[in-house]
């Protein structure tokens, strides 16, 4: 029977998929599951809700226990095999709203903001340090359990934890698997005529390259760009249809910055477009305001998403929490497999995040890099790529500078490495004077405050 804590848990959602998917397991199901929150009534909704669960699919097998509070921190953690990490810092309110209000001030316009650019910067710099509280914990507790984290910004935490700490850490994101899915969402004859589709992925977070696509063994790519060339010049031609208060173009393909970079760099990228469109400097543009709408992207979408969350999670609360007749289906997040590959030591490839140390060796060796690994009883272990093609490892390298500048910031304290990060940032460069980007963020270290650590 295995420990498996969850760090987060008032993330009611992601415990039904993930903690539900464990349920479904044979080799899991029986676990003792910890949940563990800092907010005691979306823990307690959480602890109700898998508690259901685990009578209506699972016969009552797993033990499940609710722990609250830092205090109790190391409790949730004793004994356990396996941590799950799906925690927010400081929320929507303050940190989120101060990651996108304060940089519009200085003529920054963001998307999501939880990857790369100010907002995922600072993002890290409140984030990394409770993470490695964990991991403090963890090696004192749980030494030799797999720190399994989905929190964002994905490789700039995972960068954190792997050259902070002596945990076993592998950073998971779902784009991986869908990412061919996604390609082809857009050319449905193409997607149509092909039974077998498979794909070869490597790079980093957000920005991993769909290296191969191959329906039935033939290359898709030939027929895919071709399609992609007339599409997303006729998208870009089209007027705006927008929905108020959404920002979204119900009359434009919603995919067009992925598209137009792979026309222009060779391979399709695995995040969304309204993600890509803030890691490169080509597509928000204060001097080029019409490519937002050409591009149909939409500026603060994530804040949008919150609010809209937060008012639909009062509904959805009592669906989840209060349902008698609650059912899951396993999901195809990557958690629930990992610890069965590990448990039984039947092997699985997945996608993961981990240092890089040579698996692609055109990429920085302590970048964390999102590779095919194998896991089985010996753990999560990163394959070997090889070189991307150029192109594609010099767009990586753009944001893995900042990352890299990002993760020496939060291990030394030092503001310089804060500035450091901020400047090698493509959008903030292509935007900002150095003056402007250093005194942005000395007013989000000041905004922030708590939140985050004192630099020096």
């Amino acid at each position: 029977m295995a420990k498996i804590t969850f760090m987060g848990a008032g993330s009611t959602v992601f415990v039904k998929n993930v903690m539900g998917d464990t349920m479904l397991s044979p080799a899991l199901n029986d676990s003792e599951i910890c949940l563990y929150d800092i907010d005691s009534t979306r823990l307690r909704e959480s602890k109700m809700m898998l508690d259901i669960l685990n009578k209506n699919i699972n016969k009552g097998r797993a033990k499940i226990k609710a722990y609250c509070g830092v205090k109790n921190r190391k409790a949730a953690l004793k004994g356990a095999k396996y941590v799950v990490n799906a925690i927010q810092v400081g929320g929507y309110e303050p940190s989120t709203v101060i990651d996108f209000e304060i940089p519009k001030k200085y003529g920054l316009k963001q998307t999501i903001a939880d990857t790369m650019g100010i907002g995922g910067i600072f993002r890290t710099l409140r984030t990394a340090p409770v993470m490695l509280d964990f991991a403090k914990d963890m090696e004192s507790v749980c030494p030799e359990a797999w720190f399994l984290t989905y929190t964002n910004p994905m490789a700039m935490l995972t960068g954190a934890m792997l050259r902070g700490s002596n945990v076993k850490t592998v950073g998971l994101c779902h784009s991986v698997q869908v990412v061919g899915d996604a390609l082809l969402g857009s050319f449905p004859a193409i997607k149509k005529k092909y039974k077998d589709i498979r794909t070869k992925v490597a790079g980093i977070n957000h920005m991993a390259w769909l290296l191969e696509i191959k329906g039935d063994g033939k290359d898709l790519y030939p027929e895919i760009k071709a399609a992609a060339k007339k599409l997303v010049a006729a998208e870009r031609k089209k007027s705006a249809t927008l929905i108020p208060g959404n920002n979204k173009d119900t009359n434009k393909n919603g995919d067009l910055v992925r598209l137009e970079l792979m026309l222009k760099f060779g391979y399709y990228i695995t995040e969304s477009s309204e993600h890509n469109a803030e890691y490169h400097p080509y597509f928000i543009k204060s001097a080029y305001p019409e490519l937002i709408e050409e591009y149909n992207i939409p500026i603060d979408e994530y804040p949008r998403r919150c609010v809209n969350q937060i008012a639909d999670w009062k509904k959805r609360s009592k669906e989840l929490v209060s349902n008698t007749k609650l059912d899951h289906k396993r999901t195809h997040e990557y958690g629930s497999f990992i610890m069965e590959a590990i448990e039984t030591g039947n092997p699985i490839q997945i996608g993961g995040n981990v240092l890089n140390h040579g698996l692609i060796p055109n990429l920085p060796s302590n970048a964390v890099v999102e590779v095919p690994c194998l896991v089985d009883t010996n753990g999560v272990q990163g394959c070997y790529v090889g070189d991307l093609p150029e192109q594609c490892a010099a767009l990586n390298r753009t944001n893995i500078n900042s990352q890299i500048l990002t993760v020496e910031a939060v291990l030394t304290r030092k503001k310089d490495a804060v500035y450091q990060a901020a400047l090698l940032d493509p959008r903030c460069a292509s935007e900002l004077t150095m003056d402007q980007t250093i005194n942005m963020c000395d007013e989000l270290i000041k905004a922030h405050g708590s939140f985050l650590p004192k630099y020096r």
